[in-house]
């Protein structure tokens, strides 16, 4: 018995070791800067295309629920040239995420989290086994107030994910050079909302009998700010979350 957990143990160490390495070579610097290299000049054109550009900031929302999009829907929205609003650059479906639609609270629930989170450099993983990360904040000055647990919640690639907002590689890296680079200008932290589904009145209607739907109504408030002026709010919590 004991020699077959001393295998067990090192067998797990093992492939923990292998995982690491492998991390590590796949996300060098040099292939970091590659990817950013390659990736800048067609997000340029497809920026200015758009009147856009490349550098300004940047707000992530996302929606874990849209119709004909199996796991919802990652919307990239860029603030644009001499305003204060932002405009959608792109939608991108989203490839998976775990625990459908309610708020994360506790380690291990496999639930993805729902409210309002933000990514600094400080944040992004740069030696990711999930190709490339960004760690939204879990768990915010909410969760922590409700005393929810768990962390790490990542957007990230590798399409695959328990907790977190996985996006195919291809994606992620079009996401991450974007990210990168609005942090490297004047931007200091980007804003990631996540919603159950589109907060409009008729799927408020549609979910009044969901356990969830008092956090909801709190959360569309975040949401309608954001639909009536065209920039992310400012949010802080105090009970619940408020927005200006």
């Amino acid at each position: 018995m004991k020699i077959l957990k001393l295998s067990v143990f090192i067998f797990i160490f093992a492939l923990i070791n292998i995982n690491i390495s492998y991390s590590q070579s796949k996300l060098s610097k040099a292939q970091n800067d590659k990817v950013i290299k390659k990736l800048v000049p067609i997000l340029k054109d497809e920026f200015k295309n758009k009147n856009l550009t490349l550098g300004n900031s940047i707000f992530i929302r996302i929606i874990k629920t849209k119709k004909n999009y199996d796991y919802g829907v990652l919307e990239l929205w860029v603030k644009g040239n001499n305003v204060d609003t932002f405009s959608l650059f792109k939608k991108y479906p989203i490839c998976y995420y775990s625990g459908g639609t309610g708020p994360k609270k506790k380690q291990g629930d496999c639930k993805t989290p729902e409210g309002f989170y933000y990514v600094n450099k400080n944040r992004i993983n740069q030696n990711s086994s999930y190709h490339r990360a960004f760690n939204i904040g879990y768990p915010n000055n909410y969760d922590r107030l409700f005393r929810y647990t768990g962390g790490y919640i990542m957007i990230h690639g590798a399409c695959c994910s328990i907790g977190c907002i996985a996006m195919t590689d291809e994606i992620i890296e079009e996401i991450w050079t974007i990210g990168i680079t609005a942090l490297n200008h004047k931007q200091a932290f980007f804003r990631v909302h996540i919603f159950p589904f589109y907060m409009t009145d008729k799927k408020m209607t549609e979910n009044k009998n969901n356990e969830n739907i008092e956090f909801w109504k709190n959360l569309k408030e975040g949401y309608d700010y954001f639909e009536k002026n065209k920039k992310p709010p400012n949010v802080t919590v105090k009970a619940k979350y408020i927005f200006k």
